[in-house]
């Protein structure tokens, strides 16, 4: 099962991991109505099965409800990379500090879950990976063993994330964990991982949220 970022969004929340407030829209005026609901700005997103959805246009900030309209209207029924978007996120905007890159996936060459940490998020990690593959910090994780705090402190700082966001992003690792492994999960993918200016949670799980499994749902 391959969920959209909102099905994600939900599973993480059962979790404790911080995520933004939204709601998913298959109209127009849905959307302007849930947008009135959350408060203005928010963040209009394209609901596919495939990333790059912020390049495409499929992202847009709305500050009001007219703003709200224009980008529901333009995404909604949009093309992208062979999807066409028959539903839309509202999401309240966050005011971001950082971004990071956080996943857990099963390393097949390895035959071991191998989770991939990185202060260096908000694009594909692919890009990451191919341009500065030093930026990824990884971590094999023994399901019998689990992510203990100690190993989950020494990554955190391996992936050199920012003083002030290591004790939140210790805490959400270990969630991420669990929702990965509880869901038997081949994939729990957070990018970008948000350091946002207003959050006493320090950390929010944004954007691409992907999980597939058995049973989420």
């Amino acid at each position: 099962m391959d969920l959209f970022e909102y099905q994600g969004k939900q599973l993480f929340a059962r979790y404790g991991i911080p995520v933004s407030p939204g709601e998913p829209a298959r109209t127009v005026d849905e959307a302007v109505a849930a947008a009135d609901r959350i408060g203005y700005p928010v963040v209009v997103k394209a609901q596919v099965h495939v990333g790059g959805r912020g390049k495409a246009g499929g992202i847009q900030l709305a500050d009001d409800a007219a703003a709200c309209r224009t980008h529901a209207d333009a995404i909604l029924g949009m093309h992208i990379k062979g999807h066409i978007v028959e539903l839309v996120w509202i999401e309240q905007a966050s005011d971001i500090a950082r971004e990071y890159y956080a996943s857990f996936t099963l390393d097949r060459s390895a035959k071991r879950n191998l989770g991939m940490l990185s202060s260096q998020g908000g694009v594909e990690i692919e890009e990451v990976a191919a341009t500065n593959p030093d930026a990824i910090a990884r971590l094999h994780v023994d399901p019998v063993e689990g992510l203990s705090p100690t190993r989950c402190e020494e990554w955190v700082d391996a992936a050199g994330l920012d003083p002030d966001a290591r004790a939140g992003a210790i805490e959400i690792l270990q969630q991420l964990w669990r929702c990965y492994e509880d869901a038997d999960a081949d994939l729990v993918e957070v990018n970008p991982l948000e350091d946002t200016q207003n959050s006493t949670a320090v950390l929010a799980a944004e954007l691409i949220c992907s999980a597939m499994g058995k049973n989420i749902y």
